[in-house]
């Protein structure tokens, strides 16, 4: 069974083989693993048995996709964002409109000519359509690309002081992240579309649950529309403690939801696949602050095989992924337990390694 044929059938809730992987590590995990399995960085999701390849194409490229070797470096993007190296990953550091009055505001452009080129990032990806399962990612999509050019506390201030104005920039932001899902689709074989907008911290929403509805909601749809179009699956991450938007997120056309951060009120994830699990697809509720980098590797193969057992519980319907990167100091056999349990041994993920070494060689 390929990964592609793995992920639609478990998607469709029919059998597979073993439950699809989509695992994401924190860059010093991934640097660890390269240095263990002796391969490139790059190679790591490919040797761990990922199911799925995706490529960023709006700003969370710049994030996530731009890798500087030492903390401390920086590089701005398309939207007049900078990025600097922290702790291993690219935050930001200057928000283009911070200081920004109405007519500045008003008058911003988002990098509507970069469409071409930011796309472009999915050729990588490309070569593997016939085995995988292929993914374009174009979040953030509405309220946090918005945030991440005003600044989160502004953002979230003006909501409630200027509504309108922050509604029309909202708004603006969403052609953007229509536009650029519109020629992604269009261009490439896709099999899902996966949209981006953070709407909750860790223990609540960021906004009530009334004004996301109000204000982000039907911007969010326009999103999903695009991916429903062209007959594509639509995946959201959304972090934190979204509990309250789930049923919404169904009614916009959302099929599979991330990260299922499980420590958050409201979020375990077998009490959401009682709840949800006919109309929502799940992906992630694996706990990285708790069992996966400080219990046993007894415990984690424990914790993930009930995780398993209920997420699957109705033929499928669910992709095993973490609530977050796996952080630095998650012991090796911890993840390397978490995978077996999926299905993946330890012998097989080396087996691979081996291969990807010896084409490396050959090519």
């Amino acid at each position: 069974m390929t990964s592609k044929e793995r992920v639609h059938l478990a998607l469709q809730r029919k059998p597979t083989d073993r439950v699809p992987v989509f695992i994401w590590h924190h860059p010093q995990t991934t640097q660890r693993l390269g240095k263990l399995l002796e391969i490139p960085t790059e190679c790591v999701p490919i040797a761990m048995g990922d199911d799925i390849r995706q490529a960023w194409v709006s700003n969370n490229h710049p994030m996530e996709g731009i890798v500087h070797e030492h903390d401390g470096e920086s590089h701005v993007d398309d939207w007049g964002i900078e990025w600097t190296r922290t702790d291993g990953f690219n935050q930001i550091s200057r928000y283009p409109l911070a200081d920004a009055d109405e007519q500045q505001l008003l008058e911003y452009r988002y990098p509507f000519d970069r469409i071409g080129p930011l796309v472009d990032l999915m050729g990588r990806v490309m070569e593997f359509k016939h085995e995988y399962f292929i993914g374009c990612d174009v979040s953030p999509c509405v309220f946090e690309m918005y945030w991440r050019l005003r600044g989160m506390e502004r953002t979230l201030l003006e909501i409630t002081l200027d509504p309108e104005l922050t509604q029309d920039m909202l708004r603006r932001t969403t052609e953007f992240s229509v536009a650029i899902s519109e020629a992604a689709c269009e261009r490439f074989e896709l099999d899902w579309l996966w949209l981006g907008d953070d709407a909750a911290g860790q223990q609540s929403m960021l906004m009530s649950p009334d004004t996301w509805r109000q204000m982000v909601k039907p911007l969010l749809k326009e999103n999903a529309d695009v991916g429903k179009k062209h007959g594509l699956y639509v995946a959201l991450h959304s972090c934190g403690a979204i509990r309250p938007i789930i049923p919404d997120l169904i009614e916009i056309g959302v099929d599979v939801l991330n990260p299922i951060q499980c420590n958050c009120p409201g979020m375990n994830p077998l009490e959401l696949k009682k709840e949800f699990g006919r109309d929502l697809a799940f992906m992630g509720g694996v706990d990285t602050q708790g069992v996966l980098p400080n219990g046993t590797a007894d415990q984690v193969r424990k914790a993930t095989a009930e995780l398993l057992e209920g997420m699957t519980a109705d033929g499928g319907g669910y992709i095993l992924a973490a609530s977050h990167t796996v952080p630095p100091e998650t012991p090796e056999d911890n993840i390397f337990a978490m995978y077996g349990e999926a299905g993946i041994s330890r012998q097989e993920i080396f087996d691979k390694a081996a291969q990807i070494r010896k084409s490396l060689r050959l090519s």
